[in-house]
Parts: structure tokens; sequence; C-alpha cells
């Protein structure tokens, strides 16, 4: 009798994603129009102008930047293109929407960059759990990107996965 313990999920050849090393980690400034409201309710042209030059930008140097607004009021387009106008020469980026659809969005462009030929004719695990929740549009993103290349996507641990694709045979 042997000693030697095989480790059969090493030996397999499965190639497992995962998708929490694709969060962005970089830190997002919100940018909300609120504070720039009359009351919370209303931009005054000439007061909110006022108000973006007076504005520090220093704190969004090198940034993510979302554009929002947390109130309920209408806001003329101009509004966003006068911030944008602002913020562009010193931002990394700036995006609209709220910290959570930023998230999402940074999440996605990481996996659409994914190199994918590294997993052409590969078993492919995509781990199902985590210490970070993923959310579905990943899972979707990631699909779409590896059916086309891969032998067999699947879903789970390598130990324990649920068939999602599987490449016909010719």
């Amino acid at each position: 009798m042997s000693d030697i313990i095989n480790n059969k999920v090493s030996e397999s050849g499965i190639l497992t994603i995962d998708l929490e090393q694709y969060i962005s980690k970089e830190e997002i400034v919100v940018f909300d129009i609120k504070d720039f409201l009359f009351m919370e309710l209303i931009i005054k042209e000439k007061d909110f102008r006022q108000s973006l030059k007076e504005l520090d930008i220093e704190k969004y140097k090198n940034k993510i930047i979302t554009i929002t607004c947390s109130v309920d009021s209408i806001i003329p387009m101009w509004a966003y293109m006068l911030v944008v106008t602002l913020l562009q020469p010193v931002a990394k980026i700036i995006m609209f929407g709220n910290e959570q659809e930023i998230k999402k969005k940074l999440f996605i462009q990481n996996i659409q960059q994914v190199d994918i030929e590294e997993y052409r004719n590969q078993r492919v695990v995509v781990k199902g759990c985590g210490e970070n929740p993923i959310p579905e549009e990943a899972y979707v993103e990631i699909t779409n990107k590896l059916r086309p290349v891969v032998k067999s996507i699947m879903y789970g641990e390598p130990c324990s996965t649920v068939p999602i694709y599987k490449h016909p045979k010719n």
C-alpha cells in the first residue's frame, strides 16, 4: 500500500476563476449634486457655477468619481456636464451613478479585460463562494466571455461543481 495521497482536483487540469480578483480596489469618490442645490430642490445656475469655481478639486485628484444626486430633484443635463468639465482634468475616471452602480460597472469592465486565451480549450470552474458578494452581472459577463473558447464551464468549487456548458464534440 502506498503512502502517497493523490490530489485529484489539482491533477484534473481544471482552471479556477475567482471573480473576487476582479473587484476594483480603487477608492470611489461620490460627487453629490444635492450639496449644490438651493434648499436641496433646485439648481440656481449662477450660484451653481460659483460654487463649482470655489470647489477644492484636490480631493478628486487621480480618483474614480461618480456623479449622482441623492435627493429627488430634477437636475438639468448641463449641470452634470459642468461638473465633468471641472473634474475631468484631475480625475482618473468620471462616471454617473451611485457608488454601488459604479462598483458593478468597474467590476464588469475588469472582467471584460480578461485575456481569454489562457482558457482556450480548457475546463474552467467559476468559483461560487467567497468573502465578498458577487453580482449576477459578473457571472453573466464571465460566461459570455468564456463560452466561445472553453471546453467546459462549471460553477462552484473544483471538488464539487455544477456543470454549466460543455463544448459539443464534432
